[in-house]
């Protein structure tokens, strides 16, 4: 998919999300959007996207399929230094502590979200990196 368009994409989807309180921008097809608050890794500076997650038992997931391509995105990398995260969903915010899946618990999880939806399967077919699935956690 076009860098570009990704971008203008983003950018538009966060806006709607931000000034709606996620009545608008939430729901892309099938798949649910939140807002991730990531520290970027080499500013130190808030970093805000739009990106599909899963509820699975009182978590968050998020596949860090970006788009298929051969490296792994920004917020992920950011989320590898300070696993600390906010999340935006359905108008409300909340503190989470992030860890990738890994192991059984990551095959579980593929095959959840796999399910859920097909198309990172086909994201899975486009790269040879391992798709990570991120699993965040509510904190007090």
């Amino acid at each position: 998919m076009n860098d570009l368009f990704i971008k203008w994409f983003m950018s538009i989807n966060s806006f709607f999300l931000r000034v709606s309180r996620g009545r608008i921008g939430s729901k892309l097809g099938t798949q649910t959007i939140l807002l991730l608050h990531t520290t970027g890794r080499k500013s130190g500076q808030e970093r805000v996207i739009p990106i599909a997650y899963f509820d699975y038992e009182g978590q968050y997931l998020i596949v860090a399929s970006n788009w298929g391509k051969d490296q792994n995105a920004d917020w992920c990398l950011n989320l590898k230094k300070q696993p600390r995260a906010v999340l935006d969903v359905k108008g409300k915010r909340i503190q989470v502590q992030s860890h990738e899946a890994q192991g059984e618990e990551y095959d579980r999880l593929w095959k959840f979200a796999t399910e859920k939806h097909p198309p990172y399967l086909n994201y899975q077919k486009m790269t040879t990196r391992h798709i990570p699935i991120m699993v965040f956690e509510p904190v007090s």
